[in-house]
């Protein structure tokens, strides 16, 4: 055989070893992308383990809220001291359930006689207290929140709650000057948002939560003392139930709670085609 001949037939051989090599990456490439389409479509089974709303649902609670009676102002002064407030019924969801709820007498609030008090007790409790009979699709919530200078834990609202192993919740650590927004799915939370806050040289702070939605979008807003200070987009969980929340081994008081449901914010008509 011929010098070229050999070098001809050594050049073949080599190239049919790249071609060998080449669809062999090639097959890995494929059960690479299958693998991780897999392991994305359980992730996102997961995370919807709570139905979502049919569009018929959805249109159903949306009509159902231009309804008076969810505009609420709950001020806990006509409650009896060293209850629960009427209306209300407190849940746990969590570690363990050793928290506490009642309306204490405090005559230098803003509106005085009474405010609520709150507290949870061990670092993974969520302690809740929720606004029975009322169903809200897209929120607008309001609340005083008081929390003892020096003192650890987070205070704030929950949305969209379906039981206390489901729900949104917008939660304020005062003395750390943070804010966060989770979502909790059978009993799993995610931190859907978080973000630093600046505190007014107030003893009473404002805390409002908004959930809207834009062109199918659904977003929530979070506004402390008047600013605001952080927005997620999330639709995982619809309509539910409102309240107040306290954990992680917190104390804080509460007063004038508000909801009213933004069924007026909703787009009037379709978007257009183009």
């Amino acid at each position: 055989m011929h010098y070229g001949d050999e070098r001809v037939r050594q050049i073949q051989e080599c190239r049919g070893g790249e071609r060998f090599l080449l669809n062999g990456l090639r097959a890995m490439h494929c059960v690479g992308i299958m693998i991780a389409a897999g392991v994305f479509a359980g992730g996102m089974g997961t995370a919807w383990a709570v139905p979502k709303e049919t569009s018929t649902e959805k249109a159903e609670h949306l009509r159902q809220q231009a309804n008076p009676q969810l505009f609420n102002d709950w001020t806990f002064d006509k409650d009896e001291v060293g209850t629960v407030p009427k209306g209300f019924a407190a849940v746990a969801s969590g570690d363990q359930q050793g928290g506490s709820w009642s309306v204490e007498a405090q005559s230098a609030v803003p509106s005085a006689p009474n405010v609520l008090l709150g507290t949870s007790g061990c670092a993974g409790c969520n302690d809740i207290l929720v606004a029975q009979g009322f169903q809200y699709e897209y929120p607008d919530l309001v609340v005083r929140i008081q929390q003892p200078a020096g003192h650890a834990g987070q205070v704030g609202v929950v949305f969209g709650m379906k039981d206390p192993l489901n729900y949104y919740a917008t939660v304020v650590d005062v003395s750390q000057k943070v804010i966060q927004i989770v979502r909790v799915i059978e009993g799993k939370e995610s931190v859907l948002g978080r973000a630093a806050i600046k505190t007014k040289p107030v003893e009473w702070h404002t805390l409002r939560v908004q959930r809207n939605t834009i062109i199918s979008k659904d977003f929530i807003e979070t506004f402390f003392d008047g600013s605001l200070a952080l927005s997620v987009e999330d639709q995982a969980l619809g309509v539910g139930q409102v309240g107040m929340l306290v954990r992680g081994d917190a104390s804080a008081r509460f007063d004038n709670f508000n909801a009213a449901p933004l069924y007026s914010s909703r787009p009037l008509s379709a978007p257009a085609a183009y």
